[in-house]
């Protein structure tokens, strides 16, 4: 009977002819994904993300009545809890 070097071969050969309209796309779009796959881990091993613009935002930190104080007090509710 056939063994696996056979009925793999047999398969490229059905996929090569039934999809032939559809392989330049796929052979196109495995080439991007193979070079997106080999940037990102040149990237990793440098240790630079390709997307980083610069420096790392800044963070503010607020003090725990910094929120609070900030709100908009409505004049008709003195008490806060459910609207309605």
């Amino acid at each position: 009977m056939f063994g696996i070097s056979e009925i793999a071969l047999l398969l490229i050969v059905v996929i090569v002819v039934l999809a032939a309209k559809r392989l330049p796309d796929l052979v196109r779009s495995a080439g991007k994904a193979t070079r997106i796959l080999k940037a990102e881990n040149r990237a990793m091993k440098d240790g630079v993300h390709p997307d980083d613009d610069g420096p790392p935002p800044r963070v503010i930190k607020a003090r725990p009545g910094d929120v609070i104080n900030s709100r908009v007090q409505d004049a008709t509710h003195d008490e806060p809890g459910p609207r309605g």
